[in-house]
């Protein structure tokens, strides 16, 4: 995608030498000039050469429109690192000029590390946030749009404020709004933790999957050859119901008749 968007940003004559049209007219010209060195384009080879010029430039398929070149999320993580620190370096600013009340301070500094903390390459986040366009755009939204925006709010209503004294200030709508934001933001921490243990948690019955034999029913053999007395057992239970089957008590006469003991066989 980049290379497709410094291609748009080249010269309107170099995009043209390099287009279908321009390559197809020249490969018809390069055919008209054989043309003439056969002798078949005869005194006029110049007319026949730019007439199968303009005709293969006609006749080329247009140029396909270049694809946008959106950033790739690891970049837009990258790029939000870099917001974190313009947020931080306003915040400075502020504070240097401007005192904020003690509950404003102490939640800006909770939203920072929270939100640094989210940032840390080092702490793998990153690849999280990459995966989850969802929570990236939350927290670009908390960065770039509302925690500015509650600061100056707050600056611009508290000069108002200076102006008419006894009036309430708006201390406790910048405090209540900073908590919102905290709170949004451990929310994010909370989701992608639990995204992380899922991912662990399948990994391993993954590997408890591919560990186990492929037969359906090899466990099952398995347990019964590893049991010591299981082969025996079985052995005469089979032998058991067996003999049960081949009784002469159990036996049914062959015309249908109620079971009962067999006759007595006569000796000769």
């Amino acid at each position: 995608m980049a290379t497709s968007d410094r291609a748009d940003r080249r010269p309107s004559a170099l995009r043209y030498l390099e287009s279908r049209k321009n390559l197809t007219g020249c490969a018809l010209g390069l055919a008209g000039l054989g043309l003439y060195a056969v002798g078949a384009a005869g005194a006029y080879w110049p007319v026949v050469v730019a007439g199968l010029y303009g005709a293969g430039a006609l006749l080329a398929p247009p140029e396909r429109p270049a694809s946008p070149d959106f950033p790739a999320p690891g970049e837009q993580v990258e790029a939000l690192r870099a917001d974190l620190g313009t947020l931080e370096e306003y915040l400075s600013g502020v504070r240097s000029r401007d005192r904020l009340p003690d509950e404003a301070e102490r939640l800006l500094d909770d939203l920072t590390a929270l939100l640094s903390a989210l940032l840390d390459p080092e702490r793998g986040a990153g690849e999280a946030l990459a995966a989850d366009g969802e929570t990236l755009h939350r927290l670009t939204r908390v960065i770039r749009q509302d925690t500015p925006e509650s600061v100056d709010a707050y600056l611009r209503t508290r000069w108002w404020s200076r102006l008419t004294p006894g009036g309430q200030g708006p201390d406790e709508e910048l405090g209540r709004q900073l908590g919102l934001l905290v709170e949004e933001a451990s929310k994010v921490a909370a989701e992608l933790r639990d995204a992380e243990a899922w991912r662990q948690r399948a990994l391993t019955r993954y590997y408890e999957d591919r560990a186990a034999p492929n037969e359906p029913g090899a466990a099952g053999l398995a347990g019964l050859a590893g049991s010591p007395g299981s082969a025996g057992s079985t052995d005469a239970a089979g032998l058991a119901g067996a003999a049960g089957a081949a009784s002469p008590e159990t036996r049914k006469a062959p015309d249908g008749a109620g079971a009962g003991p067999a006759p007595e066989e006569r000796a000769p």
